[in-house]
């Protein structure tokens, strides 16, 4: 199946149907989703636009990780992005659409992504798991504590203190409230990774999971590709193999493909979530059975 060739709206009504019919509904996603809602990582013209220093250096875009920067020019990094993707103040429609399209169906989301769009686009924060982390906390690199803090006023600090022609901040780095020694941001990179926040909402949504067994859950996936499938992708298979009822929709133009041994229970949509959560805005006509594979 190609996107030249794919039926967006005959999937869409069958999408539609498939909402109807579930008594639950499970939302993941990975950065294919943020990429729909504008916030493309891989976006070599926005990163120009906010990173001009790091562009003139040679690299192209925020997939920064494992790249040895200088700590001024680093953290000047994280406070830019950081400000740009976590705190920016209104809510993302791409999101808000997709709370508008689940409504008032009793739902849980796990995502990969840390930028907390899912909050700010109208879900409740209660029923967001983010195993991945949080761009919202920072953590001792150590770490020293399972404590976190948050990142709000640290980016506050930085961007205050931050020379954009450079791309570095002046002044004390930040530091370990309790041991003072080297801090990251709270997201899953390494062994070091701090967890703790976010268990009691795994917990949770493991204990809803639980009582689905007898239920018809409707998974719907978006963006969630190969770079981390054990967080999202292979979990949603999982569920779907496991529940007998399960159905599975994958969004995602680049990796769309579904199990053949869940034939019937998944559809597979080769567009961005942008073009389908588009397309379930009209009205649509009854769907052809033979889209679902």
């Amino acid at each position: 199946m190609n996107e030249s060739t794919f039926d967006l709206e005959a999937a869409a009504g069958t999408i539609h149907t498939w909402l109807g019919e579930a008594d639950r509904v499970l939302i993941t996603a990975g950065a294919g989703l943020s990429a729909a809602a504008v916030y493309d990582y891989g976006d070599e013209d926005r990163f120009r636009e906010l990173f001009p220093a790091l562009h003139h250096l040679g690299l192209r875009s925020r997939y920064l990780v494992g790249v040895p920067l200088p700590p001024e020019l680093w953290w000047g990094y994280w406070a830019v992005h950081i400000d740009d993707i976590r705190f920016s103040p209104d809510p993302n429609p791409l999101y808000q659409r997709l709370s508008s399209l689940v409504g008032g169906k009793d739902h849980w989301v796990m995502t990969s992504n840390v930028d907390a769009l899912f909050a700010r686009g109208g879900f409740d924060p209660d029923r967001i798991f983010t195993p991945q982390g949080d761009y919202g906390r920072y953590q001792c690199t150590t770490p020293c504590t399972a404590t976190t803090w948050n990142t709000r006023p640290l980016v506050a600090q930085l961007l205050a203190a931050y020379d954009p022609a450079t791309g570095t901040v002046t002044g004390p780095l930040p530091s370990c409230p309790n041991c003072g020694g080297e801090v990251e941001i709270n997201v899953r990179i390494g062994p070091e990774f701090v967890d703790d926040p976010y268990l009691p909402a795994g917990r949770r949504l493991q204990d809803w999971l639980g009582s689905t067994a007898d239920t018809r859950l409707l998974i719907l996936e978006f963006g969630a590709g190969f770079n981390t499938p054990g967080v999202i992708r292979w979990p949603g298979e999982h569920l779907t193999r496991q529940i007998p009822h399960a159905r599975l929709v994958r969004v995602n133009p680049t990796h769309p493909e579904t199990p053949t041994d869940l034939a019937g229970r998944t559809l597979s949509v080769p567009v961005g979530a942008d073009r389908l959560l588009n397309a379930l805005t009209v009205p649509h006509p009854a769907p052809d059975p033979t889209v679902a594979s």
